[in-house]
């Protein structure tokens, strides 16, 4: 990364996480990739620093719905449902930090690519 290209690194990683969020609600398997394709584009830096960005953005998702679940699991259960929460959050976190970091690493690589 650049020195001037810091604001633009986690600009795009928060305007990639929204735009996967969105389009992943109408078309599951697009979203990352147009996430990814977005934070790498916003980024800069070439297909490693987008694919980052990229990354970063999905797994900023993952981490997002962790935290619901469990607050979810504990408003509803209590201390029960924090520790279901807690270990359905953390199985959870793990495949969807494959599954979104893998593909919005992908978007963001082609975007980086592109934009160099």
């Amino acid at each position: 990364m650049a020195e001037g290209e810091n604001g633009n690194f986690w600009l795009g990683v928060v305007v990639g996480w929204v735009i996967m969020v969105i389009v992943d609600l109408v078309v599951p398997v697009v979203g990352p990739l147009a996430g990814g394709f977005a934070a790498g584009y916003i980024a800069r830096g070439g297909a490693w620093n987008g694919g980052k960005a990229g990354a970063l953005a999905g797994i900023l998702g993952g981490v997002i719905v962790a935290i619901l679940i469990l607050i979810g699991a504990t408003a509803f259960l209590g201390g029960v449902g924090f520790l279901a929460g807690f270990f359905v959050g953390t199985l959870l976190v793990v495949g969807v930090f494959l599954y979104l970091g893998i593909l919005a690493f992908i978007g963001g690589a082609i975007a980086g690519a592109m934009r160099d």
